[in-house]
C-alpha cells in the first residue's frame, strides 16, 4: 500500500503495515534542507508509533542517497535556525524506537551520512561512496561527530571526520561502517527485515531499540547538545568557517587565515 505525498518522502507501508518503506525523493541529490527536514519529520510522527510496525526502512530516489545538507543553509544568516533543526530530526529519529534500516546508493556526503548514521544499519550498493567532508568547507559535523567513533572506533572516526575524504562500498564494509554491500540493497533489506524482524513481536522489538538506545544513543544526545552549542557559539565566529562557506557557494578555493 503506497500513499502518495506532493513533497519530498514517499511513504510506502508493506507487509501488512509492519514495514515502514520510506523514500527521499527530493530532486538531484537529495539535499537535505529545511524543507526537507521539516517533511520527514512529519511523516516519522505520523507513521512511526504504528504498534504493528517492526522495521522503517529509508530508501531513496534518484543515483544518490544525498549529497548532503544544504550549504547556503550553512551561512552565517541561516546557520542558527538549519542546525538546532537538522539536530532535533536527528533526536526524533534516534527516539523512534523502532529498528531502521538505510539503503545508500551512490554519494552519502556530510549530512547524508549524518542521516544514514542515525540507522541501525546501513546496507550499502557497490557504487556507495561514503564520507564527510565538512572540514573541506571549514566546519565540523556535530552529528557525525557524535556518532561515528562509536559505530567505527575513534580511529577511523578521526580519518573521516579529519580527512574529508569518502570511502567506497568495501571500505565501508571493512571499517564497519555499512553492515553489508548487495547488488540490490533494498532487496537484502527487505530479506534481513522479514526473516529477522517481521516474524517477532513489534512491542518487543520496540524495547530492544529503546535498550539499544540506552546503552548507545545516550550519550550521543547529550554530546549532541554540547556540539551544537560549539558549533554555533563558536565555529560560526571564527573566519575560516565563514569563508569556507562562503568560497563553497562562490565556486573558488578558500583563502584560509587559520582562525
Amino acid at each position: 500500500m503506497a500513499e502518495a505525498l506532493a513533497g519530498e518522502v514517499k511513504v510506502e507501508l508493506l507487509d501488512e503495515g509492519k514495514i515502514l518503506h520510506l523514500v527521499i525523493d527530493a530532486g538531484k541529490g537529495n539535499i537535505i534542507d529545511a524543507a526537507l527536514m521539516e517533511e520527514l519529520g512529519a511523516v516519522l510522527n505520523s507513521h512511526g508509533s504504528e504498534p504493528s510496525l517492526r522495521a522503517i526502512i529509508l530508501d531513496h530516489a534518484g543515483k544518490h542517497f544525498s549529497f548532503g545538507a544544504s550549504v547556503e543553509e550553512h551561512a552565517p544568516d541561516a546557520v542558527a535556525g538549519m542546525l538546532p533543526s537538522f539536530h532535533a530530526l536527528a533526536k526524533r529519529i534516534l527516539g523512534i524506537h523502532v529498528p531502521t534500516l538505510v539503503i545508500v546508493r551512490g554519494a552519502c556526503l556530510g549530512g547524508g551520512l549524518e542521516v544514514a548514521c542515525l540507522g541501525h544499519r546501513i546496507f550499502a550498493a557497490p557504487s556507495a561512496s561514503l564520507g564527510q567532508p565538512e572540514t573541506v568547507l571549514g566546519v565540523f559535523a556535530p552529528i557525525g561527530t557524535a556518532l561515528l567513533p562509536r559505530l567505527i572506533g575513534r580511529q577511523a572516526a578521526a580519518d573521516l571526520l579529519f580527512s574529508g575524504r569518502s570511502v567506497n562500498a568495501a571500505e565501508a564494509l571493512a571499517m564497519g561502517l555499512v553492515a553489508s554491500v548487495d547488488e540490490d540493497p533494498l532487496a537484502a533489506a527487505l530479506d534481513w527485515a522479514r526473516t529477522h524482524l517481521v516474524p517477532k513481536s513489534a512491542s518487543s522489538l520496540r524495547f530492544a531499540a529503546r535498550a539499544l538506545g540506552v546503552s548507545a544513543d545516550g550519550e550521543t544526545l547529550r554530546v549532541l547538545d554540547e556540539l551544537e552549542a560549539l558549533y554555533l557559539g563558536e565555529l560560526m565566529e571564527s573566519a575560516d568557517a565563514v569563508e569556507g562557506i562562503a568560497a563553497f557557494m562562490e565556486k573558488r578555493n578558500p583563502a584560509w587565515k587559520d582562525c
